[in-house]
């Protein structure tokens, strides 16, 4: 029997449990239902989660842990498990019974275990890629990969695999990026909070938004198309600093305005979540607007300002297509914003794509980029903590 008819028959068990559970209570108590502890929807919902859980919960584990494992075994133990959950729901059903607490406790457990999924995973992910760069390390010497300043993998020997440049990469087309963002979006953000009527509000943000849902691969086919050969034509060529359409401002000007969402958005949010009374006191006191918005709002709002910045430098620094088609591949190390370079994810891409050995060291280095780049955005998720802290302190 395959898994999805038997889930299908294990949701159909609940379904019965929950209604003939509840129909035993209400019987058990003579109709009468101020004679039961609990409502007789919970009687029910008891009758249902131990018909549900178990079996799908046994499921779920069998066939992670095995999955090539016959699906009819699966298919009867779980409908056993099942129905033994349902008969123990009909007998233990009583009027004094408390299927209330039962109901609040099974629900509290299951979204305790939906909590611990995030930190499972990232703890899952984390151990994965140190075991990975564990076997990298013990190839290549982590004195080379750390300051290492060529990255040139030859599957075959004679590789030289320093991070410098890719890090150098990622670090400069990230920054160009929020230069360009980071003052759009907060503008932006001002703008709609403080200045712009509803309907404006109305308008401008939901188009602004729209950025957000543009795909990635759009915006490289953007910059590669248009912003690339207009960069081109215009600066760098003119200037005598290259005659590449692919560069390092390209890249981190298009990513720029995918980026622009996340501050606005998130900037505009907490702006108007200042209470009106800080605002109403300033002014009170003789400050203008635009004193108001830089001396007391923009400040009680910084926290959360913060954290906008941070997931827009997050979401810089992980980004891969635009760099692709918009910055090249090229990893070198250097201050011409017209030059060609690329990123860590670039790489961490290349390493894995094809048929690769993946005991080798050119392979293997993908997790070593891997562990890197989460250190970096661990990184700056603390400073950005340390920010928060500092401003909570002095404003609330």
């Amino acid at each position: 029997m395959p898994v999805s008819w038997t889930l299908l028959i294990v949701l159909a068990l609940a379904g019965a449990g929950y209604l003939l559970t509840r129909m035993r209570a209400v019987a058990m108590a003579g109709g009468d239902t101020r004679k039961l502890h609990s409502r007789p929807g919970h009687y029910g919902w008891n009758a249902a989660l131990l018909t549900a859980l178990p079996a799908i919960l046994l499921i779920a584990v069998w066939r992670f842990v095995q999955p090539a494992a016959g699906t009819a075994l699966i298919s009867m133990v779980a409908l056993a498990l099942a129905a033994a959950g349902l008969a123990f729901a009909l007998i233990r059903t009583s009027p004094s019974f408390r299927a209330r607490n039962a109901v609040e406790g099974m629900v509290k457990g299951l979204l305790i275990a939906c909590a611990s999924i995030a930190i499972i995973t990232t703890a899952g992910i984390v151990l994965s890629m140190l075991f990975e760069t564990g076997q990298f390390f013990r190839q290549y010497p982590w004195t080379e990969f750390f300051f290492g300043t060529t990255w040139s993998p030859k599957f075959g020997g004679g590789s030289q695999l320093g991070m410098l440049p890719l890090l150098w990469g990622t670090l400069y087309i990230s920054l160009i990026a929020l230069l360009v963002a980071v003052p759009i979006g907060l503008f932006a953000a001002i703008y709609m909070s403080e200045y712009a009527s509803m309907r404006m509000r109305g308008v401008v943000k939901p188009l602004i938004e729209v950025l957000a849902g543009i795909p990635t691969i759009v915006y490289g086919l953007f910059a590669m198309i248009t912003v690339g050969p207009l960069l081109r034509d215009w600066f760098s060529q003119p200037l005598g600093l290259g005659a590449s359409a692919s560069s390092v401002m390209t890249a981190g000007l298009v990513m720029g305005v995918m980026l622009i969402p996340f501050v606005s958005s998130l900037s505009d949010d907490i702006i108007n979540a200042v209470p009106q009374s800080l605002r109403d006191g300033a002014l009170g006191l003789g400050s203008t607007p635009s004193e108001t918005i830089r001396k007391v709002v923009l400040p009680a709002a910084l926290p959360g300002i913060v954290g906008a910045v941070l997931l827009a430098a997050s979401r810089a620094i992980g980004e891969t297509m635009i760099v692709v088609l918009g910055a090249g591949a090229s990893a070198r190390m250097g201050l011409n914003p017209f030059e060609a370079m690329t990123t860590i994810t670039v790489k961490i891409v290349s390493q894995l794509t094809g048929d690769t050995d993946f005991a080798a060291p050119e392979t293997l280095v993908a997790f070593a980029l891997g562990l890197t780049l989460f250190t970096v955005t661990l990184g700056l998720n603390i400073v950005a903590l340390y920010v928060v802290r500092k401003y909570r302190e002095q404003y609330e």
